[in-house]
């Protein structure tokens, strides 16, 4: 046995059998080795009743510090003089902790100790006036799941290590009962002292004998299964659990009254109809060479399951949304030699039959790649938005429009709104944008027609639920959209955001639709709801950071000729590193009346700025080769020609903000049309 004990009763000689007191000492030693939480017992009078050894681990005690009848100040002395409880004098440390040891007040704290070990630290007085800590080494919580694991497995394999001193001690505590009665009203004021320590643990425990009967269950393991501890008892195990549960977990009992440790997971509907995720380890209590029982010992490993989830899921959509943004980057500049080219063949052959049959197509099918492009982008989060205040009833009630115009007559589509007023801080385009792919994937679920919703609300979001969609809490402008269509399946749900996947047809879908809402509405500080039943519907709510209705909506800027007589004779310098791409921009430059210079890299415009006083604009690419990319031009310029005007040009899809810009220069994302490169060089023309 370890060194922990508990005082009271006397040995008796060796010719007899040793008292009760002492087996159950025994008995409730090993049981206290077993956990991995630090546990100690203290009186009325603060001296030391029990302990166990993962208590001197956990605070780095020696073992000849700890024995019954220790006063409680001599551990708080060795702590405050080897510094544990940080500067000060260590007298006044101990003086103030004693005193509020003797007030005997339920109290949980947390410490961390000058190694980094964080505790966390739970007193509950005792009925007798003493009080019972459980120490608790929470420091694994704040690393990784690797640790998790690794404390399972320390735990599994300390159960492992004790089952036959507690089988041993379980024996002679029934050998000592029924050779002594008189200790009865010992026993069960032990009994009640360690139901109380067990049920101070944060973890389920239970034992069933070979007959698939519980004998024992702690508080925590009871309520886990929604009975009390004293309702379970005598109870056989397919009645305590379900027989859901039951199902799952026979098996791994039949292999533990055979003789072997398991250790297993199963997943359980909470009170609150929430699944709950636990993980159990049986360990078989054995008698001479015989199985006569079962420990239980269950933990709560929801939360760590779904966090490993979702960190998975997150690092596979960052990785996914890192090589979207260097693909956009390719392709745009592709594209924007693709589409200038046939621009420009368009125009100086208007009437040729062949535009028709064969410049029109590859015309469109460069602008769908353009929207491909731009999808992929919506998904990885790295479009760039123009949020401003949006009255989402407004808005909605012009897309419902555009939706009925886009849906056959088979499927209904109605309007509803909570709220008289409903702001959001939101791009007003992309957010039509991801109404109308919620409502064409509506429509292909009800091929046979039915009804669509679309409500907004205000909703209010507590820690809690804001937890679950990873937005700060508070009020947000809920869209949801629902149908009654086929709806999901599970398995279909739980990959509904990913990108590329679909349950449409070949060619039927790019399986970018919902990845794209769903990368739109956390770009904008918001989080996405689905809910989904087969053969019932689906509801997409989107949840929008909201604005008070105190504050101001912006109206749409009203737009205005572009004049290419504005441009006509300024001389523009063009930065781009593509030569394909900088040939196409250099022709529709020169349409539009511009004379141009052509640099290659950052270095050679620069050059060109200081030596050309006749440069009236710069255009430049963002990614460049060299020490000098398009963003250290533009500084350049600012430093040296404060005057002279920069646009920015770029197949990446940042954000004047994500360039590290004032937010004053034009940034036009490619590909990009010369009326767009009109309208983006017209007013520094001016």
């Amino acid at each position: 046995m370890s060194g922990q004990q508990m005082d009271g009763g006397n040995d008796r000689g060796a010719d007899t059998p040793p008292s009760f007191d002492r087996r159950y000492r025994e008995m409730l030693g090993a049981g206290l080795d077993l956990l991995d939480q630090g546990v100690t017992v203290f009186d009325e009078d603060l001296r030391m009743v029990a302990w166990n050894t993962t208590f001197l681990r956990l605070l780095d005690f020696p073992e000849s510090l700890a024995k019954p009848g220790v006063n409680f100040e001599d551990f708080i002395r060795y702590n405050a003089e080897r510094g544990d409880y940080g500067p000060g004098d260590p007298a006044t440390q101990v003086a103030e902790r004693v005193a509020r040891a003797r007030s005997f007040q339920p109290h949980v704290t947390e410490r961390v100790r000058p190694n980094g070990q964080i505790l966390s630290i739970r007193g509950f007085p005792l009925p007798h006036q003493g009080f019972i800590t459980v120490y608790t080494d929470i420091t694994g919580q704040r690393h990784s799941q690797e640790q998790i694991a690794r404390h399972q497995a320390e735990l599994e394999e300390h159960i492992r290590l004790r089952t036959d001193a507690l089988t041993r001690a379980n024996a002679e505590l029934t050998a000592a009962i029924e050779s002594n009665k008189a200790i009865t009203g010992a026993l069960r004021r032990s009994e009640q002292r360690l139901r109380e320590i067990t049920d101070a643990i944060p973890a389920a425990v239970a034992y069933f004998d070979r007959d698939w009967t519980y004998r024992y269950a702690n508080k925590g393991y009871a309520e886990w299964f929604g009975w009390s501890a004293p309702e379970i008892e005598g109870r056989q195990i397919r009645d305590v659990v379900g027989q859901e549960v039951f199902a799952i977990v026979s098996p791994y009992v039949s292999r533990a009254l055979a003789g072997e440790r398991v250790s297993y997971e199963y997943t359980l509907t909470g009170r609150d109809g929430t699944p709950a995720q636990a993980r159990s380890t049986l360990v078989p209590d054995i008698a001479d060479g015989e199985v006569i029982g079962c420990y239980v010992h269950s933990v709560d490993v929801t939360e760590s399951r779904r966090t490993q989830a979702a960190l998975a899921q997150a690092q596979k959509m960052e990785a996914i949304g890192q090589l979207t943004g260097g693909l956009a980057h390719d392709f745009n500049n592709m594209l924007t030699v693709v589409i200038g080219n046939l621009v420009a063949l368009k125009e100086n052959h208007p009437n040729d039959p062949l535009t028709e049959n064969f410049v029109e197509p590859a015309m469109q099918a460069a602008n769908r790649g353009a929207e491909l492009i731009r999808r992929l982008l919506g998904f990885a989060r790295r479009q760039p938005l123009e949020p401003r205040p949006v009255e989402v009833n407004e808005l909605i009630l012009g897309m419902s429009k555009l939706i009925r115009r886009s849906l056959p007559g088979t499927i209904a589509v109605s309007t509803a709104s909570r709220e008289p007023c409903l702001v959001a801080m939101v791009d007003a385009h992309q957010l039509e944008n991801a109404l109308l792919n919620l409502a064409l994937n509506a429509r292909d679920a009800m091929p046979n027609g039915g009804e669509l919703r679309i409500e907004s609300s205000l909703e209010h979001l507590n820690v809690h639920a804001a937890a679950d969609l990873e937005v700060p809490p508070g009020d947000y402008v809920q869209i949801a959209v629902t149908d009654n269509g086929m709806g999901m399946d599970g398995s279909t749900l739980a990959r509904v955001f990913e990108p590329f996947f679909t349950t449409k047809q070949f060619g039927m879908g790019s399986g970018l639709g919902m990845s794209m809402v769903y990368g739109f509405v956390k770009q904008s500080g918001g989080g996405v709801r689905i809910r989904s039943r087969q053969a019932r519907g689906t509801t997409v709510a989107l949840l929008l950071p909201r604005l008070a209705e105190a504050e101001e909506v912006e109206a749409l800027p009203v737009g205005h000729e572009v004049a290419e007589t504005d441009l006509a004779g300024k001389l523009v310098l063009l930065a781009e590193d593509d030569v394909d791409v900088r040939t196409v921009v250099r022709m529709q430059l020169s349409e539009l009346g511009c004379a141009v210079v052509e640099a290659e890299n950052g270095a050679e415009a620069a050059d060109m700025v200081e030596n050309i006083p006749a440069i009236a604009l710069v255009i430049s690419d963002v990614v460049m080769p060299g020490a000098m990319d398009g963003r250290a031009l533009a500084r350049f310029v600012r430093r040296f020609r404060p005057d002279l005007p920069v646009v920015l040009m770029s197949g990446f899809a940042e954000s004047q903000h994500e360039l590290g810009m004032d937010g004053d220069l034009p940034l036009l994302s490619k590909p990009f049309s010369r009326d767009k490169l009109l309208a983006a060089l017209r007013p520094l023309a001016a």
